[in-house]
């Protein structure tokens, strides 16, 4: 059978549970497309039994950040209560118990389940804390067959780690079923886990928290300063440890270590380090519960009309205004961990206290949690968003100079840890990453099926042309890749060179093109530092060559003689969206948050967006015909820099096609975009130029009448108004009436003239260097 069969006999989800957990599982269902019901217990007071799912599904809905990536993915989600609606699961392929963390309310709930679900239909629980065997105790055979633990992470759309436990009697059908459902539907990167308490990234993520409170209460280290040292120079979230809690909760913190000091045994490391202060007590106990709560080690203070950042003295229990910190500087806050934990003074003696005894004991739970090191890498990065798992970061420091230190310091040493001993937990051999496994041989580390990434393929093969910001690769069966390589993936002249350069060379020896990268952003748009020393300089020559190149690198792309499928994933902003807008087709991840927003810094789209999304909304069956219904929708989405909230939200905007297919697991994005490309290369036609028959002067006399209306309202700055003016002017076409043809290099020369008007307006200027400084858009 293969993998796509699998994950086809789920075809409807039932989730029991509709707190915070049970309600973003069903969401993330909804999202992948798949039917869901979502129960819970009847209400004690009202005449609604469905109350608490309606509630959780209406609540979801106005949640930011949003766990549903579209409004039509909540008509997905069918609600109903336990009592009455348990039936319900007979149709139902696959039920997710997330209720309360108490064995015998679930042990309650599967035996009705039982007694009404279909023989074969998968069950699985979503604790962290409980074991699975005694989550089965009591039930049939076929019952244990069915069943498995798959752990969630909070918030499910947007933690991409599901852990996957299976008991003895798990049927491995069944597992494969839901994992391969869980990956590809649901974006999820499975990791086996074994049935030991914590499984691994909660058993290593409260270690790593309780290690570095006590560190900071025993070394007297403020709060701000264990964040900056124990937060971005060691890779992990940039909130550091105290804001990291602050986030999850302070309430959790004794929840956690209170059901791992009762499940793991007497010498566990855990054991050792587990304890509670006096003033985390007194904080839950007056409800400073972190941010859900008053506020936790931090705290907003808004006496007297302000709004100042507070934080805690971990001594005196008494809060001041937040004085940041400058204690980690230099290679030291750029992951160099080895040289972090050598700093003299609390800098690296705090770094150490957190790395050595969580990097013991991660080696220390192999394979007691997981068979493999690479489970534990991965459930870290994906479960704790850290840049590195715990053996790359062995790798890092050295194994043998940790082993030295954790020796010199009385730290336990783990036999995995002494075994590796001057080697590395990975390496690159014969052009593949092998692990060091507790056999003491190396494995290769073996990708799923449909999984392709372009940092295996760097491990054996050189770029076909290169230069600072970008790169062409061969990914194979004939089809290449172009990969932005800049900072945040920004488009500057040496892109459109590199573009021009490509052209010819796939041309010639490839079939297709993927424009595709694996950084966090596919790109955050036009290089805009570099945009504004050229104007600081007036160098109008360079911005307007800038603009020129970009427009013709962008048309070669869609006017080439070969496929071209954009696969962006996190932002694709500004150019980066243009980018996507001029290839045939988009392969977009669900989480792809792409939009045409040059209006916020006071400019234009440069690129080719204003006519490529004219011709989308132009071509839109469901949307109204006539010269003005496309141009006033294009105005309403360009110039409020609208920016998509998800992939399915881009179709509803039009920068994505109907047509086009969404990826739900980042990792299967380039294989994706390959196999698309592949598709349509066999006979491939180069799309004919688009002509346009636009309102001209009638139209936007309609759109400054709209635009006058929200300056008055306050909604509009006096800027807002020139730069709305400005892309009016391109998306109506400019000096023409509805019976004249208006071409596509027309309205790129509309979009030129456009551009360089604003980019010499001091007020847009202004705006792009008040967005370089501080992140934010200016209203001026």
């Amino acid at each position: 059978m293969s993998d796509a069969n699998v994950s086809g006999q789920i075809k409807k989800v039932c989730v029991i549970g509709a707190g915070t957990m049970g309600a973003g599982i069903a969401a993330q269902v909804a999202n992948a497309g798949v039917p869901v019901l979502l129960l819970d217990i009847v209400p004690k007071d009202g005449d609604n039994r469905n109350a608490i799912a309606e509630g959780a599904v209406a609540k979801m809905l106005k949640t930011d950040p949003a766990p549903f990536m579209g409004k039509r993915a909540a008509k997905l989600v069918e609600t109903g209560n336990i009592e009455d609606h348990l039936d319900k699961v007979a149709t139902c392929d696959w039920v997710i118990e997330a209720i309360i963390e108490r064995l015998d309310i679930k042990q309650e709930l599967y035996a009705k389940l039982e007694k009404v679900r279909t023989p074969g239909t998968a069950v699985s629980s979503n604790t962290s804390t409980i074991p699975l065997a005694q989550l089965t105790d009591g039930r049939s055979d076929e019952f244990k067959r069915d069943f498995l633990i798959t752990h969630f992470f909070n918030p499910p759309r947007y933690m991409r780690l599901i852990e996957i436990v299976a008991g003895p009697q798990s049927d491995p059908a069944t597992v494969a079923k839901v994992s391969d459902f869980a990956d590809r539907k649901l974006g999820k990167t499975p990791v086996d886990c074994e049935d030991s308490p914590g499984f691994i990234a909660n058993r290593i993520g409260t270690f790593w928290i309780q290690a570095a409170v006590n560190a900071a209460f025993d070394m007297e280290i403020s709060i701000e300063d264990a964040d900056a040292i124990g937060g971005k120079p060691m890779g992990v979230p940039k909130t550091g440890i105290f804001g990291l809690i602050d986030l999850i909760g302070l309430d959790l913190m004794p929840y956690l270590q209170k059901s791992l000091t009762s499940t793991l045994p007497a010498d566990d490391p855990y054991q050792k380090i587990a304890r509670s202060e006096a003033l985390i007590e007194k904080l839950i106990g007056e409800g400073y519960t972190g941010r859900k709560g008053k506020g936790g080690f931090y705290r907003i203070n808004r006496e007297d009309g302000g709004k100042v950042k507070e934080a805690i003295d971990l001594k005196s229990g008494e809060y001041s205004a937040a004085r940041g910190s400058s204690v980690v500087r230099g290679s030291a806050a750029k992951g160099n961990l080895a040289k972090l934990i050598s700093i003299p003074g609390k800098v690296g003696d705090y770094a150490w206290a957190i790395l050595g005894p969580t990097l013991s004991y991660s080696a220390s739970i192999v394979p007691e949690a997981t068979k493999a090191i690479v489970g534990v890498d991965d459930a870290m990065k994906l479960g704790y968003n850290w840049k590195s798992g715990p053996f790359e970061m062995i790798d890092k420091i050295g194994a043998a100079k940790l082993v030295e230190r954790l020796k010199a310091d009385g730290l336990p040493v783990p036999p995995l840890l002494e075994q590796v001993g001057d080697g590395t937990f990975y390496r690159v051999e014969n052009g593949k990453r092998q692990y060091f496994g507790t056999d003491g041989e190396y494995h290769d580390v073996v990708r799923p099926e449909g999984v392709l990434l372009l940092e295996d393929i760097k491990l054996s093969a050189e770029p076909i042309i290169k230069n600072g910001s970008a790169a062409l690769w061969d990914v194979g069966d004939g089809v290449a890749c172009l990969e932005f390589t800049g900072k945040m993936n920004t488009l500057e002249g040496d892109v459109m060179k590199l573009i021009q350069q490509a052209v010819p060379v796939v041309a010639k020896d490839f079939k297709a093109l993927v424009v595709y990268n694996e950084g966090p952003a596919f790109s955050a748009g036009a290089n805009l530092g570099l945009a504004i020393f050229a104007m600081n300089i007036a160098a109008w020559s360079e911005v307007e060559k800038l603009v020129k190149g970009g427009q013709a690198a962008l048309k070669a792309l869609k006017y080439a003689p070969f496929p071209v499928v954009a696969a962006p994933t996190g932002l694709a902003l500004g150019g980066g969206c243009e980018v996507c807008l001029n290839s045939d087709a988009i392969q977009p991840h669900a989480e792809t948050y792409i939009g045409l927003v040059e209006t916020g810094v006071g400019i234009i789209p440069g690129w080719g967006g204003c006519g490529e999304m004219l011709e989308r909304w132009i071509d839109n069956p469901r949307h109204p015909k006539g010269p003005m219904a496309a141009v006033s929708k294009v105005f309403e989405i360009v110039s409020t820099a609208t920016v998509a909230k998800s992939a399915a939200e881009a179709k509803e905007l039009g920068f994505v096609r109907p047509s086009d297919q969404i990826t739900m697991n980042r990792d299967r994005l380039l294989f994706d975009a390959k196999q698309r490309a592949l598709s349509m290369a066999d006979g491939y036609q180069p799309p004919e130029k688009p002509e346009f028959r636009l309102p001209g002067a009638s139209g936007r006399a309609a759109l400054k009448l709209a635009v006058n209306g929200f300056r008055k309202r306050g909604i509009a700055t006096p800027h807002d108004e020139v730069v709305a003016e400005e892309l009016a002017y391109v998306l109506t076409g400019g000096d023409t009436d509805p019976t004249e043809v208006v071409t596509e290099d027309q309205l790129l020369k509309l979009e030129f003239e456009g551009f360089m008007r604003l980019v010499r307006n001091p007020n847009s200027q202004a705006r792009v260097e008040h967005m370089l400084e501080t992140g934010k858009p200016l209203r001026n």
